[in-house]
């Protein structure tokens, strides 16, 4: 069978057999296969979907596409962490350090920022000199170091995934559940470490809107940990507004800084807290026990001394007063008195896309210092000229005036306070 009549067979819905999808995938890496024929395929499955069993083929044909560093083996007990994006979700940066100050160390792939969320990959080259790892020797140096390793995708990691995810963000394929599942899950099994937190987000502001879409992907994503052998739980969590109360590379960073010495906000040092806690959980602590050593490792200054380990580790400065900063702010302020009842998350995500935090088009540089400070949180009660935001800008030439009334807009201000909403909605396991 050649491989026009294997996407036939997918546009007709039919399941594919595992020789089919791996000679799909093999085709991905080598380019044995051409665009057009890959774009092809990709569009079927998007259309027709794919079953869970073709979908495991997918993850496990694409994860043994490159290099398999296999960090569990070489660091046992090694924790993974992965969040599907989500507008002011700085978690990562603050619950590695964290993790790995209660003895359990954490490798993490982080990536660029992708549509409306900004990136974990350019929030860390905010941190002067700061360099992700892109070696499995690099990894295992890194956790030996200071007990966390944050890496980069590279030439060697699933490049099938590589190739394909290029093609879906021109082909209009990217909301397909098995190509997402395949995607994360390849690289997660690619490094190989030893259990996998996840953080699905589900709301306004996050890819899944609903309840019905977020389940549908975490349990996809427990479904491959599961058929790879990799121990792994899901928080399902709120993103009806943003996790924390800034946007931008160098804003977030301070954020975590501040959720590291026990401050800042609330809701970002909550979940923060929450996935530490199934980490350890994970490497065999009981709950009470992981939740008081988290606790512990914020109170004693630990989580906060380890982040700048990692910092040097990956050669780069962790001093915070180093960090850019905008060239200067303005504030939006609120034109009514009432309760803020709505904020539009992904609005917000793409405003700060648009100061300069995130990519407009491929090849765009990202503004470092520009971002967004969120100054009411959905329910505050606010006064007529009170501020809602402020804007940090940078470089980039933005036109203000447009800015600001974006800003102002992304806030719905009524008469009447809203329904409080769980910051986890739910917690899933394979068995659940």
């Amino acid at each position: 069978m050649n491989f026009v009549e294997v996407i036939a067979k997918k546009r007709d819905g039919l399941e594919l057999t595992p020789d089919q999808l791996r000679s799909f995938v093999s085709g991905a890496a080598t380019g044995l296969l051409g665009d057009e024929q890959l774009a092809a395929m990709l569009m079927a499955i998007c259309i027709r979907g794919a079953t869970a069993a073709e979908t495991q083929v997918l993850v496990e044909a694409m994860r043994d596409s490159g290099a398999l560093w296999r960090l569990g083996e070489a660091c046992p007990g090694v924790v993974d962490k992965h969040s599907t994006g989500g507008v002011g979700d700085s978690v990562s940066l603050a619950f590695a350090p964290l993790v790995a100050a209660c003895s359990v160390p954490v490798a993490m792939m982080a990536g660029a920022g992708l549509g409306h969320t900004q990136g974990t990959l350019d929030k860390l080259a905010a941190i002067p000199s700061f360099r992700p790892v892109t070696s499995r020797d690099g990894a295992v140096r890194a956790l030996e170091q200071c007990g966390v390793c944050m890496a980069s995708q590279s030439e060697e990691i699933a490049p099938a995934d590589r190739k394909l995810y290029a093609l879906r963000d021109i082909t209009g394929t990217v909301p397909s559940l098995p190509l997402i599942v395949a995607s994360i899950m390849s690289k997660k099994l690619a490094v190989g470490a030893s259990a996998l937190v996840l953080d699905v987000k589900q709301g306004s502001g996050a890819f899944c809107k609903t309840r019905e879409q977020a389940d549908a992907l975490a349990r996809g994503l427990l479904a491959a940990a599961d058929g790879a052998a990799m121990p792994a739980v899901a928080l399902v969590t709120d993103m009806d507004e943003p996790l924390g109360d800034r946007l931008g590379c160098a804003s977030e960073v301070r954020a975590c800084l501040e959720v590291l010495e026990g401050r800042g906000d609330a809701r970002l040092r909550d979940l923060t807290v929450a996935l530490a806690v199934e980490a350890l959980m994970l490497a065999g602590r009981s709950a009470d026990e992981a939740k008081a050593q988290s606790a512990k490792a914020l109170q004693d200054g630990s989580a906060r001394r380890r982040y700048d380990d990692v910092v040097r580790a990956h050669g780069g400065d962790p001093a915070p007063e180093l960090l850019p900063r905008p060239r200067r702010t303005v504030t939006v302020t609120a034109a009514r008195g009432g309760f803020v009842q709505a904020i539009a998350s992904e609005e917000l995500g793409w405003l700060a896309v648009a100061l300069g935090a995130g990519r407009r088009r491929q090849g765009d540089s990202v503004d470092l210092a520009a971002g967004i400070v969120i100054r009411a949180r959905r329910g505050d009660r606010v006064e007529p000229g009170a501020p809602l935001v402020t804007l940090e800008l940078g470089d980039r030439e933005v036109a203000l005036d447009s800015m600001v009334a974006r800003a102002a807009a992304a806030f719905t201000i009524g008469d009447t306070p809203p329904s409080p909403a769980p910051l986890v909605d739910r917690r899933l396991t394979r068995q659940s």
